[in-house]
């Protein structure tokens, strides 16, 4: 098993880092109180115990966070994990590989004791996409990565009337679980909805969410567009979604959004707005990761020891 064994941090750039045991990572920051949080890509720095071990072969007395880095592992293979892939870190941080090792532009005190220092090779720099608290001991598990589609159902947004908040705040809430790799405005037109859909079907999306269209007007047609897609129905989903939302509006009730699956892709509908499409993901979220492993797959242990 993989886990974290020190969490480290430093008040200034340039120091070695202390092991303070347990501490939260920030979304889009880092790790609390820590100098490099915020800084550009490389939010958060890794190194396993098993690097630090060749340091200690050469004579060097050095331990976690001595290399500047925020979480020490042990049972991963870091070096090896390529640019862009989730780790599940703790019971809900989720960070993205940014980074292997670095270019020293200075050469450190470690350098400069052994001719060496294994940090530039093996260290690796990673992104907060969900934050967490993390703590020694805890797992860190190799994430499935997930490939999506975001469509806005909007006759005005498809021809620049009004500017589309919703999908973008839906691909920002998915980035914990892969990419999203259509992001599309469409008019409200059941054809055109529907073909939209089956053009990503047939680009082998995990899964597509549609924002909008799903209300009692008579160019609300999403859900009557997803019907042509589909090949069954998820019909807990949107129970879940309406149940839960109603204690926030009652208009919950006239969602008519639907899920469903249509191959290995699973589709769902949400509604129009940023605020209602964060309520309704938070519904969803307890059971995506089981959901998109079951539709697609692709679930299972893929961590690298």
């Amino acid at each position: 098993m993989a886990e974290i064994i020190a969490v480290c941090t430093s008040p200034e750039k340039g120091q070695r880092k202390k092991n303070i045991g347990e501490s939260m990572l920030i979304k889009d920051m880092g790790l609390k109180d820590d100098a490099h949080a915020g800084f550009a890509h490389r939010q958060v720095s890794l190194l396993a115990e098993e690097s630090i071990a060749k340091m200690l072969e050469k004579g060097l007395d050095v331990g976690p966070g001595d290399f500047a880095e925020n979480l020490t592992t042990r049972g991963i293979d870091l070096p090896s994990l390529p640019v862009g892939t989730r780790l599940q870190v703790g019971s809900d941080a989720v960070l993205r590989v940014s980074q292997i090792g670095k270019e020293c532009h200075d050469r450190c005190a470690i350098y400069h004791q052994a001719g060496d220092c294994v940090m530039p090779r093996e260290g690796i720099f990673a992104e907060v996409l969900q934050e967490g608290k993390v703590k020694v001991g805890d797992r860190v598990e190799v994430k499935v990565s997930y490939t999506f589609a975001v469509i806005t159902a909007s006759d005005k947004g498809s021809c620049g009337e009004r500017e589309d908040l919703s999908g973008p705040a839906l691909a920002e809430i998915l980035k914990p679980w892969g990419e999203v790799v259509d992001l599309v405005i469409v008019p409200d037109d059941r054809s055109a909805l529907s073909k939209t859909m089956r053009d990503a079907v047939n680009r082998g999306v995990d899964a597509i969410f549609t924002t909008g269209g799903t209300g009692l007007s008579p160019r609300d047609v999403t859900p009557e567009a997803t019907l042509d897609v589909i090949d069954r129905q998820v019909p807990g989903i949107p129970e879940a979604i309406r149940h839960a939302t109603a204690a926030v509006t009652e208009k919950a009730m006239l969602s008519r959004g639907i899920a469903g699956i249509s191959g290995k892709t699973l589709i769902v509908n949400l509604p129009g707005s940023p605020k209602a499409v964060a309520e309704c993901m938070d519904v969803i979220r307890p059971v995506l990761d089981h959901a998109l492993e079951t539709v697609s797959g692709r679930g299972g242990d893929c961590a690298r020891h």
